[in-house]
């Protein structure tokens, strides 16, 4: 455990780059296709872990989720809107057919909160924003739904890595001084990262690489 000493001793000296992390891997997340690579859930979860200890403030960690969200689903957003559908049939998205297509079905069975619901189910988080401008909702009905589901994701993400290692400290005895706590919690969080991520492949190796059929022509 002890080579995320240094990482830790790390952010307790540049807090700010944690912050900066934390809203690139929110925004980045909001981004279609490269949402559903990087895993900006498994980052934020994981520095979540430093709340306790003091090395990051709680309401900064939540501004820095919740802003780069709010960021990168507006992106998104707004691409959409301005291309319109166009944009569904434009790589890199033609790359995955099959995610928009789910993304589309998505947002026709749920109508406005599919960009609540959204926000908790990936991969489709990354291309529910865009799907949305692409099929013509309107901005201020986007933004009505989108920044109160940011608002309930953001401390969703965060809270749970800053109980669990306050929880270990207090109810395990373990003092914040040390960071046996984070590096349980961080290694817990980037496990199931891990084998949910091999999960997600295996299905979809079994079920196809995730692009359509090509359709044929009479």
């Amino acid at each position: 455990m002890s080579f995320l000493d240094p990482f830790i001793a790390f952010v307790s000296a540049h807090a700010w780059l944690a912050y900066l992390t934390l809203f690139l891997a929110a925004l980045l997340e909001a981004v279609p296709v490269v949402g559903s690579v990087v895993p900006g859930s498994t980052i934020i979860l994981a520095l979540s872990a430093l709340v306790p200890g003091g090395e990051l403030k709680l309401q900064w960690v939540l501004l820095a989720a919740a802003l780069g969200a709010v960021l990168g689903d507006g992106s998104a957003y707004w691409v959409g809107h301005r291309r319109q559908r166009e944009i569904l049939n434009t790589w890199p998205l033609t790359n995955y057919p099959r995610v928009v297509e789910e993304s589309e079905t998505f947002f026709q069975r749920f109508g406005t909160w599919a960009v609540f619901f959204a926000r908790f189910v990936p991969p489709i988080r990354a291309f529910v924003p865009v799907t949305a401008g692409a099929l013509g909702m309107q901005p201020t009905r986007f933004y009505a739904v989108n920044i109160p589901a940011i608002l309930v994701w953001a401390p969703a993400h965060v809270l749970p890595g800053v109980l669990a290692v306050s929880a270990l400290h207090e109810y395990a005895g373990m003092p914040h001084h040390e960071h046996v706590g984070k590096h349980l919690w961080m290694y817990a969080v980037v496990g199931c990262a891990i084998i949910l991520g091999l999960a997600i492949w295996t299905i979809r190796r079994r079920h196809g690489s995730g692009k359509a059929p090509a359709k044929t022509t009479a």
